[in-house]
């Protein structure tokens, strides 16, 4: 039960970082190291971080369609975590 819910919590992860490239990939008139300077100095990182979790969503239901709920938790667990990190960021 705990690998499994491990398991997801990485594909959670992973799913975010790819949802975040691909965002800064299709829609930032930069490249990649370059956003995120600049996503830095403006104060968004937080919002690129959130338009990435919405892969997130595909991963849940995927999941959840495969009756692998336990890995479908850990899909929650690490938005909950990228939820975590963007109200942190927010206040410093």
């Amino acid at each position: 039960m705990a690998k499994e819910i491990a398991i997801g919590f990485g594909i959670g992860i992973i799913a975010n970082l790819i949802g975040s490239y691909l965002y800064i990939f299709f829609f930032s008139e930069y490249d990649f190291e370059t956003t995120l300077e600049v996503a830095i100095e403006q104060d968004v990182l937080g919002n690129i971080i959130a338009l990435g979790a919405l892969l997130n969503l595909a991963a849940f239901f995927l999941l959840l369609k495969k009756n692998r709920v336990y890995r479908a938790r850990g899909v929650v667990m690490a938005t909950v975590l990228a939820a975590l990190v963007i109200l942190i960021s927010k206040f410093l």
